[in-house]
């Protein structure tokens, strides 16, 4: 079967199987996440930088859910969408990997896809959420099988969510979610810099912009994480947050943690930066 072509592989994150090996050993050590016994996880929040500047994060929290029993897919909502934007899907074939390939689950992908644009194994948006995450999701769970949408952050989506979950549970499949978002793109490189530069404005970013939607998707309010991140341009991707939480919500999350936060500032400081978090359901 044909693949998606891994088109940010050796720029993004490593190229070879052993170079990504060796960067997710080295992730773990930095920020490993030990799972309380009898915690059931449903899903989480990762980051979709470059792997030097994120990986770490979203290596924890997708390493975090391989824990206990493995689901037959993983729903990764993602991509870089405004409120005007179009609904995306993949509903068929596999995405490329350093450690083979991804299968798209089809019988769940194929039943909600009414109302979406399709991508292709051929002709697809070059958008870095989604296949950021498929080296860890094929690493840890091997023999997964994936459900990649792209969600924008509209109250409509929010009912794709449940969508998701109700058409799993019919068929039969057990599921996990991953919502794919940055935090604050601060500076002149991106257009936002209401506090100007500067260590004031570093702070502000880390202690206050980014804090107000960790909140609030620790809150598991997936309306108002979509209103906070319009408002305070603090989420990339507030849709795919958005949207997973209410999956998560449907097939058991009660609670929301903050398990990880980081900024690009801390390994590149300077006038323009993103902020990163990790959260676990």
């Amino acid at each position: 079967m044909k693949a998606r072509k891994a088109i940010f592989a050796g720029s993004w994150y490593p190229e070879s199987a052993s170079e990504c090996e060796n960067a997710i050993i080295r992730f773990l050590k930095k920020t490993e996440v030990q799972v309380a016994s009898g915690i059931k996880l449903t899903g989480g929040i990762v980051p979709h930088a470059g792997w030097y500047f994120s990986g770490n994060i979203a290596c924890s929290v997708i390493h975090a859910l391989s824990s206990g029993i493995k689901p037959d897919a993983i729903v990764v909502y993602g991509m870089h969408l405004h409120p005007a934007s179009p609904f995306y899907i993949m509903t068929e074939g596999a995405w490329e990997t350093p450690f083979g390939e991804v299968f798209v689950e089809e019988d769940i992908a194929k039943e909600i896809a009414g109302r979406f644009v399709f991508d292709t194994t051929s002709h697809f948006s070059h958008d870095n959420t989604i296949e950021l995450q498929m080296p860890f999701i094929r690493y840890f769970f091997e023999d997964v099988k994936i459900i990649p949408i792209g969600v924008p952050p509209v109250a409509a989506s929010l009912e794709i969510g449940k969508s998701v979950a109700q058409v799993a549970s019919r068929l039969g499949v057990t599921i996990k979610v991953i919502g794919s978002t940055d935090l604050t793109h601060y500076g002149m490189n991106y257009g936002f810099f209401p506090k100007g530069t500067g260590p004031a404005a570093v702070k502000w970013v880390q202690q206050e912009n980014d804090q107000k939607i960790i909140d609030a998707i620790v809150s598991m309010d997936p309306g108002r994480v979509i209103r906070e991140a319009l408002e305070s341009q603090n989420a990339c991707c507030a849709g795919a947050a958005a949207t997973a939480i209410v999956t998560a919500k449907a097939i058991g999350a009660d609670r929301a943690q903050c398990i990880a936060y980081a900024s690009s500032y801390d390994k590149s400081p300077g006038e323009s930066f993103v902020g990163y978090a990790g959260i676990l359901f």
